[in-house]
């Protein structure tokens, strides 16, 4: 048995299952190549799908969306902003009631309603809009590290072309500090984008007082509420929210189709992103597509009526995973505030189990390590680092998603697979074995070579 303090060859010791080091490059590559071989396996097989539990990635869609989309899809094809026939009209009238169902469920104006074609679009027409338009006097941006990375892209571009930007750290339960905020806004702020519910972590931001703030201070508020709208209450006018960015497939609509929320009174200006025939209040320029705007208000109108009841199964739900794997199993940590969530979106970190060895072994439970975004990369999660996550715990961590169709035998099948594969993992790990004897693996000095 080693001695505390002793150094010892990382060479020798480091399993397959854990990671306490930066993934070099030859290892990212040949990750990569078996990642892409099983990938190729399991779609060749012919056998029974994956159970479902990545819900923030994207959601199904519900049958009554399809049922509502079909008949523009096929006999009312007409162009929405064509004026002189009834195909036009028809197709206009059925995208107004879409503008109107998507506003009902926020509580906006229909006209504050604009269509794009998702949340990215949303997210970079409000941040280089609103920043563009009012750089004349404000070149101020504020955001915080743990956005959505078309977010942190965007703000990106924005320092590329002269303005600055804030990004705000989080707490360790992912919640921003209001103090923090309000005393980094500056006269020169024109903007600050903070998201609802964060989509690798579920942590729900407190946007109502954050839009007090804002607006006390005369400064822009916007929201990505991609993974919040359709499933907690939400009122841009109590929030004081000024913009805010929808997306379609997150509410068991149609993907390529989203909206972003744009306050009329008091009026946000926004340079627009592209150019064209003006449509869209001349913010978003191009033929709006009549049947995924029809899918999109009818996921809204959808969302709406079953919203209490949703949340309600859903958080049943997520309480049973969780209280099922974290009876069984020590060391794990659940990721965020326990309390401040969305409880759909549930990010576990186990102890001394590599994540993407996790992820292999439940290849019949389609999980996910964090963002769909992002997952293209090896390396921990930039969400996970910001909340001071160690990053053998952030190389752990499996995101579970659970939605409107998730049954309560999918929840436990689920359950039941992970503790059996931590359990055969954290066997084959010697590191596990150190801990079980009471070696402090912090106090080891651990050698690469």
């Amino acid at each position: 048995m080693l001695s505390p303090g002793r150094t010892i060859s990382s060479r020798l010791l480091r399993p397959a299952s854990w990671l306490p080091f930066r993934l070099c490059p030859e290892r990212t590559a040949v990750n990569s190549m078996q990642k892409e071989l099983i990938k190729k396996h399991e779609l060749e097989k012919d056998e029974l799908r994956p159970l479902y539990m990545d819900f923030q990635a994207t959601t199904p869609m519900d049958p009554r969306v399809l049922d509502a989309m079909l008949p523009y899809q096929v006999n009312y094809y007409g162009n929405p902003h064509s004026r002189t026939h009834a195909y036009g009209w028809e197709s206009e009238t059925a995208m107004e009631t879409a503008r109107k169902q998507v506003a009902d469920l926020i509580g906006a104006d229909p006209r504050e309603i604009i269509f794009t074609s998702g949340a990215t679009e949303s997210n970079n027409m409000a941040i280089k809009g609103v920043a563009r338009f009012y750089q004349a006097k404000k070149r101020h941006v504020i955001t915080t590290q743990t956005e959505h990375k078309c977010v942190l892209d965007s703000c990106r571009i924005l320092e590329a072309e002269g303005f600055e930007v804030t990004y705000l750290p989080v707490q360790t339960n992912g919640l921003l500090d209001l103090q923090l905020l309000e005393s980094s806004i500056r006269p020169e702020t024109s903007l600050v984008s903070v998201m609802t519910v964060n989509n690798e972590i579920g942590v729900k931001q407190p946007i109502e007082e954050i839009g007090h703030i804002c607006r006390s201070k005369g400064v822009f508020l916007h929201t990505d509420a991609a993974q919040a709208v359709g499933k907690i209450p939400i009122s841009v006018s109590d929030w004081k929210v000024d913009l805010m960015s929808i997306s379609g497939h997150k509410i068991y609509g149609p993907k390529g189709v989203g909206a972003l929320y744009v306050r009329r009174r008091p009026r946000v200006r926004l340079e627009p992103l592209q150019s064209g025939g003006g449509q869209e209040r001349g913010l978003r320029s191009g033929t709006v597509p009549t049947p995924l705007a029809v899918g999109l208000g009818a996921a809204c109108s959808i969302s709406q009526k079953e919203m209490e009841y949703d949340h309600q199964r859903v958080s049943m739900l997520a309480n049973r995973l969780v209280q099922k794997i974290m009876s069984e199993i020590p060391d794990v940590v659940m990721n965020g505030d326990p309390e401040q969530r969305y409880p759909g979106c549930i990010n576990l970190s186990f102890a001394y189990v590599e994540g993407e060895s996790l992820l292999m072994a439940l290849k019949d439970v389609a999980l996910s390590s964090g963002s769909a975004c992002t997952s293209a990369s090896l390396e921990p999660s930039y969400v996970l680092r910001a909340i001071g996550a160690d990053e053998d715990l952030a190389h752990s961590s499996i995101r579970f998603g659970i939605g409107r169709f998730t049954t309560e035998q999918e929840v436990d099948y689920t359950a039941e697979k992970c503790i059996q594969h931590v359990r055969r993992l954290r066997e084959m790990s010697p590191l596990w074995e150190m801990v079980q004897e009471g070696i402090d693996l912090k106090s080891i000095k651990w050698t690469q070579h």
